[in-house]
């Protein structure tokens, strides 16, 4: 059974700065890539930030410069530090791990957090 543990979400000021992590357990494959993604009210699921094992990171446009992305292979944990927020950064954010050896099976298979809220306000 495959759990995805995250913490770390909260409330920050404009400008501020947190931290997110994500650790994952009872997975018997290795993982390739892990990502960040997050949803606001209204709005559909966007993409944030995905490391690759080699540590290869690809981000959305509206984060680039401002976040970033790292793995720590041994622990299967992800992070998302998170610098310069905006109102806009407000959302839940969810982590995302894909089955790679499930998808060439033809059988494509995510496993996803439980969600940590976000607010950037003043």
């Amino acid at each position: 059974q495959v759990q995805l543990v995250e913490s770390g979400g909260g409330l920050v000021q404009p400008g501020g700065s947190l931290r997110l992590s994500c650790a994952v357990s009872g997975n018997d494959f290795s993982i390739y890539v892990m990502g960040w993604y997050r949803q606001a009210p209204g709005k559909q699921r966007e993409m944030v930030a995905t490391i690759t094992s080699d540590g290869d990171t690809k981000y959305g446009d509206s984060v680039k410069g401002r976040f970033t992305i790292s793995r720590d292979n041994a622990k299967n944990t992800a992070f998302l530090q998170m610098t310069s927020l905006k109102p806009e950064d407000t959302a839940v954010y969810y982590c995302n791990v894909p089955d790679m050896t499930q998808y060439r099976l033809g059988n494509p298979t995510d496993y996803w957090g439980q969600g940590t809220q976000v607010t950037v306000s003043s």
